[in-house]
């Protein structure tokens, strides 16, 4: 794996540079892992088809398991800060990084490397077992806790790399921040292009249980590579104290040690014969408590930085310049209903699209995701974010008017077929939603105070993951509600108009966001 990033490193001077400042080694562990976040549309495309074909399980309930097995990204402050280079978008090349968990907690006193390799067994083995053991993957509540499993690895990852990526950006320069972001999201773009395309073919080829063994070498290779990565334990105990309170540090220098130089001094002035005598004997036994304190005070720092972070954190949160925005960014996910899952059972079972067309599907949105990433940053990012994000759910709700001419087959009378309905509407969803996405980036980014960045970041991505896996339980119980089975989609459309009406209901608290802020640094 060394010597394919050696090779890779060598076949252009941008990547030679990068090799250089960074390391080929990091380099594919970054390329690697954010390959595999997108590349896991391969395998979450045999999930929903194991849900639906094998355990025979109604929309509903699948779109609630699959909304329980996603909840670790919700909660992803509580083991890592999220990090992002936002220099694109408000020229700050760096950011400050403070974690919860991984900061304060290390691992023989090593803070990123033991916490990805947890992360990669915790990726690796559930997959493993769904495609070895059927009797598991054919239990609804052991495919869920498996998943869930997974799925708290993936985040973990996800986190830990972020850290790392921050670190390397810090030691090397700010002039490498775009360089790596751009290297990581674009990994993940090709992740996701590949994973939708094979994962159509695979399914329509291979076993679900082959497809989940597959998968799992990622993982394995994950893991592997975290080997010839170093991350030296130099500076841990400075990194310690710089995460423990100022006077706790000062306590643990101040108090004991003046209290043993002054001893020796006063016996080094009286007896010459014997002082140095005794003033080895106070020495060691000034050394004693001064010892105790200083391992107590190491002891206690991690609970200590627990405690700070957790007090930052919520006196940042309450402010209001920062509750307002992410309340209006919360309700906005809450509010809509997701379905997607009863549309996935809808567009098999009975327009009966194979699985390499919707893998197809999947590799236009992702086109049309960076399509939409341009557009912004090309045409819009001028604009006041009270505009944009109205513009987004309008858009949005447009989307949905047209899924609902789907369901209702009135575009059939104008020779459309369901193929180019399903194609163009999940493309320019995807687009639009970016123009949600980056908004809220930037936004974030921009609220963040001074010194705890990257835990508050972390929170804002937490809340808006929050809000989506709530919206997804709404959904659930929605279609749960309408009587919505493999069988029978009558009231799928009433679905969709509850839906449409959830899309359209965030634009009337706009007054949430700030009247004057762009997509420029405020």
């Amino acid at each position: 794996m060394a010597a394919v990033a050696a090779a890779w490193s060598s076949s252009s001077p941008w990547a030679g540079r990068m090799a250089a400042a960074f390391g080929a080694p990091f380099l594919w562990l970054v390329c690697l892992i954010y390959f595999i976040q997108g590349f896991r549309s391969f395998v979450w495309t045999a999930v929903s088809y194991q849900m639906k074909d094998m355990m025979k399980l109604s929309p509903s309930t699948s779109q609630f398991l699959v909304s329980v097995a996603y909840f670790p990204w919700s909660i992803k402050p509580v083991y890592g800060g999220k990090w992002i280079n936002m220099c694109t978008a408000f020229g700050d090349p760096t950011v400050n990084v403070k974690r919860i968990l991984s900061d304060c907690i290390p691992i023989k006193r090593r803070k990123r490397t033991p916490y990805l390799i947890i992360s990669s067994c915790l990726s690796l083995f559930p997959w493993l077992i769904l495609g070895m053991s059927e009797p598991l993957r054919s239990s609804s509540n052991f495919l869920t806790a498996l998943l869930i499993v997974q799925n708290l690895g993936s985040a973990m990852a996800d986190v830990v790399i972020d850290a790392m990526i921050a670190e390397a950006v810090r030691s090397a320069g700010p002039e490498f921040a775009g360089d790596l972001q751009s290297l990581s999201w674009s990994s993940m773009a090709v992740g996701g292009i590949f994973g939708s395309l094979l994962g159509g073919y695979a399914l329509s080829n291979l076993p679900i249980h082959v497809i989940y063994i597959i998968f799992s070498a990622l993982p394995l290779f994950q893991l592997i590579s975290c080997i010839f990565v170093e991350e030296s334990p130099k500076g841990f105990e400075s990194t310690m104290d710089n995460a423990a309170p100022k006077h706790v540090v000062d306590q643990s220098i101040d108090v004991s040690p003046g209290k043993g130089s002054s001893e020796s001094y006063k016996y080094e002035g009286t007896r010459r014969r014997k002082g140095a005598r005794r003033n080895n004997k106070r020495k060691s036994l000034s050394k004693r408590p001064e010892d105790h304190d200083k391992n107590k005070s190491i002891n206690l720092r991690p609970y200590l930085s627990l405690k700070s972070a957790f007090f930052s954190l919520c006196t940042a949160f309450k402010q209001p310049t920062i509750l307002r925005p992410m309340a209006w960014f919360f309700f906005s996910n809450v509010a809509i209903p997701n379905i997607s899952t009863v549309m996935f059972y809808y567009q098999t079972e009975v327009l009966h699209l194979e699985a390499s067309f919707l893998g197809t599907a999947r590799v236009i949105g992702w086109f049309s995701l960076m399509l939409g990433t341009y557009i912004y940053n090309r045409y819009f990012k001028h604009k006041k974010l009270r505009n944009i994000l109205m513009f987004a759910h309008v858009g949005l709700a447009i989307i949905g008017v047209l899924d609902i001419l789907l369901v209702l087959r009135l575009h059939v009378h104008y020779g459309i077929t369901d193929k180019y309905m399903v194609l163009w509407g999940s493309a320019l969803a995807d687009a639009i939603n970016q123009f949600k996405m980056m908004p809220f980036l930037i936004l974030s980014g921009q609220l963040c105070p001074p010194g705890i960045e990257g835990t508050l970041f972390a929170l804002f991505m937490s809340i808006n993951n929050f809000g989506s896996t709530l919206g997804s339980f709404l959904g659930a119980a929605l279609a749960s509600s309408l009587s919505i089975s493999s069988a029978q989609f009558d009231n799928l459309a009433l679905g969709l108009g509850v839906q449409l009406i959830g899309t359209l209901l965030p634009v009337g608290f706009l007054f949430l966001i700030p009247k004057e802020v762009t997509g420029l640094t405020s």
